[in-house]
């Protein structure tokens, strides 16, 4: 199959919410709540709660539905990989650094991926979590076809976190 530019997405679609299965809602609530900053927007009964940003019905669902204490799946199969959240700034992207450096929230890694700079955890089930604030679209590459160019380098710490300076 080759690419159909008929069939091509509005360039405004976004995704609008993940739903994650969870294995304990408090844990995750400590996670996503109180050391990320989604608000809770809704429960369902004591087996799911919906968090957002900004007051949008939900960004992310976390469910007990496969009952408390499910674990992930094994490694080795298919799946999610990790599921990014885009921060309205580089400024944001260190307030949000800095929160998990003092709370001492371990990272699984780091990224300058030339459009973008991404911080990389795991959240209390073992589920990816990219947090990430893309650069102003003048300062990306584009290939001559058209075609984005993205890498992954070493992520500036330092001259992130001196944003929240100014």
């Amino acid at each position: 199959m080759s690419f159909n530019p008929a069939l091509a997405l509005h360039p405004h679609t976004s995704i609008g919410h993940v739903p994650l299965t969870v294995g304990d809602l408090d844990r995750s609530l400590a996670f996503y709540r109180d050391l990320l900053g989604f608000e809770v927007t809704a429960r369902y009964g004591t087996t799911a709660v919906f968090l957002s940003a900004g007051g949008y019905h939900h960004h992310i669902a976390l469910n007990t539905w496969a009952g408390k204490g499910a674990t992930p799946p094994p490694q080795g199969h298919s799946g999610l990989f990790h599921f990014a959240i885009l921060m309205p700034s580089r400024k944001e992207l260190a307030r949000v650094l800095k929160t998990l450096i003092d709370a001492q929230y371990p990272f699984t890694g780091f990224a300058d991926h030339g459009v973008s700079e991404a911080l990389y955890l795991n959240d209390p089930d073992g589920i990816g979590v990219e947090l990430y604030s893309d650069r102003p679209r003048k300062e990306w590459k584009v290939k001559n076809d058209g075609e984005v160019e993205m890498v992954t380098e070493p992520l500036d710490i330092e001259d992130l976190l001196k944003v929240l300076e100014s």
